[in-house]
């Protein structure tokens, strides 16, 4: 059986992306997020079936804040199930 995969769109500001995943994050309910630049290019995803082991959440935030480093203002779009 195929789910309908549901997406959102959030706007921020690079100094924000960092909070705003970690948040969808620990919110669990996202199967991947997708980061793009002002322009709407795909600049990373991350798929988080396995992205919410601790583990992996830490090198993934990493990444994330790096990125941010280097965008002014960005486009996160959520995948849900």
């Amino acid at each position: 059986m195929d789910e309908q995969e549901q997406k959102e769109e959030f706007k921020v500001s690079g100094s924000e992306l960092k909070d705003r995943v970690r948040k969808l994050i620990e919110e669990g309910n996202a199967r991947k997020i997708i980061i793009k630049n002002e322009k709407g290019d795909t600049v990373i995803e991350i798929p988080l079936t396995f992205g919410a082991i601790g583990a992996i959440l830490a090198p993934t935030l990493a990444a994330v804040g790096a990125i941010a480093a280097l965008l002014t203002n960005c486009t996160i779009v959520v995948v849900k199930k």
